[in-house]
């Protein structure tokens, strides 16, 4: 990308938005050949391209597989091991960025290359010029925004590895925001970029508290972080109250950044602040306690949508539904997508506008008319030609993204299921409806049914020396307290010894047993869930509710009294109805959680 594009600020930026998809077929087809220009030596594209053929679209499209993370895998080890970037990009990879997603307990290594940075930093761009259309004069005050870092690593060749927002967090194009008059953060730099998260969140709510009357603008990445970050400022606003009334810093801040920078923000003591605060905080209720410690905040930027919906409810709780919710951009590590043109809109209703210049972007189609039929399962061939490129998609139509980069990712699927909801000019709107195959999820994990079928397997074992059979099962992420965490309804009946199953006698279990279930089950998820568990602590320990016999039986009975066949149906691995939820609740006979932390190995 060119360079020049970083300076496109407000009318321009909005301005270029225009060109670029009103265009989005011609951008999207300059986007591949020029991929493809620069790529077209790498063993990869040489594995599939014919000779001569190496710059052919049509060549690509007949040609390159569609393929998941097992299909990059062993090229992205190669080069983490210390090969050279030309295995799959003209351009050297710069960085790794963690994904997310995993494979094999593992976070996958997505390559990335410098001028991915101007890419984001491009979209990132768009998003005050956007908002500014819907809520003006937010150049005259503060954002508090509560941004973290997570640690790196690296790959065995030296090659640095970490998250695509810590990534941005570290790059200069993140320090020079502060030229621009919209990017005035409440919290220090120093502050963010802490590798404590607890420090880092102190600060940033400390700071934020100092600047009350300033602020504008708050949020997180995560809705789910937004809420945690309350759930924290419970538990420690006496001692922010006490640091702003005498002006130094609570001695448990240890780090030499967050001290150096916080001295500069309590500058002197402010007891009047700190009464303020403290009697808004000691209020018996926190409902709409945002808009009682920000009264000039016109909006609460963070995800809400996805798995992130779950958290709505609790948000408008604290802002007492006063302050729209607003989620302005779609990205992963993979790609950053788009922005959404419509950011005071329902969280129901968000849809995002995919830039054609972020990337070459296909489609797979998963169903018509606004019915979705998801009959390929991640690891499925996907045949070439089924594919669709992003000015053919449809209005209403189901699709899975997929996606091409200069980084080195060929016709590669993203896993997340889209729905078109409009068009901008040339450039289709799409609603995400899911991640595939993802049925748990509380802040950035997400668990697959086969990753729980592992942990129920594995927990089951502990059940036989006690003569006890686990007959059923479900889960549901329980949110309405933070942090949230992962609840499993089990149904089990005991039998003697030379009993069959189909006589079984019931009798408690030993409480340990359970709860050496619970960590059993957490043992074997994913690498993510047991980083959010064990080092961010985003996520709480694992619940096991075991319920009364026939409870499973009584909500295949509501299912089919709802319209479901009795041929088709099978127990829902995740709970989404509330009426089903409140029946597995009105059964349960006894509850267990982990009693530790599961391995975790950063």
């Amino acid at each position: 990308m060119d360079g020049k594009k970083l300076e496109y600020k407000g009318e321009e930026a909005l301005k270029e938005l225009e060109k670029l998809t009103a265009k989005a077929d011609e951008v999207q087809d300059n986007i591949l050949k020029e991929i493809l220009r620069r790529n077209e030596k790498t063993e990869y594209l040489s594995k599939y391209m014919p000779e001569g053929y190496s710059k052919d679209v049509s060549k690509f499209k007949q040609c390159v597989p569609v393929i998941t993370y097992k299909g990059i895998d062993p090229y992205i080890k190669r080069i983490a091991n210390g090969e050279h970037s030309s295995l799959i990009t003209g351009h050297p990879i710069t960085e790794m960025l963690c994904s997310s997603g995993t494979s094999a307990g593992e976070p996958k290594m997505m390559p990335s290359i410098a001028e991915d940075l101007d890419r984001r930093t491009f979209l990132y761009n768009l998003i005050m010029p956007i908002m500014n259309q819907y809520v003006p004069g937010l150049d005259e005050g503060k954002a508090m925004y509560l941004y973290f870092v997570k640690s790196e690593m690296s790959t065995p060749c030296g090659l640095p590895a970490r998250t695509v927002l810590t990534s941005y967090y570290r790059s200069k194009h993140f320090k020079c925001r502060s030229r621009d008059p919209y990017n005035d953060f409440t919290s220090p730099d120093q502050a963010i970029l802490c590798n404590d998260n607890n420090q880092s969140m102190y600060c940033q709510l400390l700071a934020g508290l100092v600047h009350r009357r300033q602020v504008l603008r708050l949020g997180a990445i995560f809705a789910s972080a937004l809420l945690l970050a309350i759930s924290f400022l419970e538990r420690n606003w006496v001692k922010m109250c006490n640091d702003i009334r005498s002006g130094r810093l609570d001695p448990m801040i240890t780090d030499l950044g967050c001290r150096s920078a916080m001295s500069i923000v309590l500058s002197s003591p402010d007891p009047r602040l700190a009464d303020e605060i403290e009697a808004i905080c000691s209020r018996p209720s926190w409902k709409g306690i945002v808009c009682q410690l920000w009264p000039k905040a016109k909006y609460i930027e963070a995800v809400v949508t996805g798995s992130m919906s779950q958290y709505i409810p609790t948000l408008e709780y604290y802002s007492e539904g006063k302050l729209p919710l607003v989620c302005t951009m779609y990205a992963s590590s993979e790609c950053y997508f788009g922005v959404n043109l419509k950011p005071l809109c329902n969280p129901a209703d968000v849809a995002f506008t995919l830039l054609p210049n972020m990337g070459y972007f296909e489609f797979i189609p998963l169903g018509d008319n606004g019915t979705l039929f998801i009959d390929l399962h991640e690891e499925d061939e996907v045949p070439q030609d089924k594919l669709v490129d992003l000015v053919q998609v449809r209005l209403g139509c189901y699709y899975e993204l997929v996606v091409t980069t200069f980084a080195g990712l060929y016709r590669y699927r993203i896993g997340d299921v889209l729905q078109v909801t409009g068009f901008h000019n040339r450039a289709p709107q799409f609603r995400f409806i899911c991640r595939r195959n993802v049925v748990l999820s509380i802040d950035t994990d997400k668990t697959n049914e086969e990753d729980l079928h592992k942990g129920i397997t594995k927990a089951k074992e502990l059940l036989q020396p006690c003569n006890a059979l686990l007959v059923e099962y479900t889960s549901y992420a329980e949110t309405s307290s933070l942090p949230g965490h992962y609840v499993m309804f089990w149904e089990i009946i005991h039998c003697t010894p030379s009993a069959v199953v189909d006589s079984p006698v019931t009798r408690p279990l030993d409480a340990k047993v359970l709860q050496e279930c619970c960590i059993a089950v957490e043992e074997e998820l994913d690498y993510i869930y047991r980083r959010c568990r064990a080092h961010d602590k985003c996520i709480g320990p694992l619940e096991i509710r075991v319920v009364k016999p026939g409870t499973f039986e009584a909500l295949m009975d509501m299912f089919i009294k709802q319209g479901g066949s009795i041929n088709q149906y099978k127990t829902p691995r995740c709970i989404k109805s509330n009426a089903a939820l409140k029946l597995l609740n009105s059964n349960v006979k006894a509850s267990f959680f982990s009693p530790r932390d599961p391995t975790w190995n950063p």
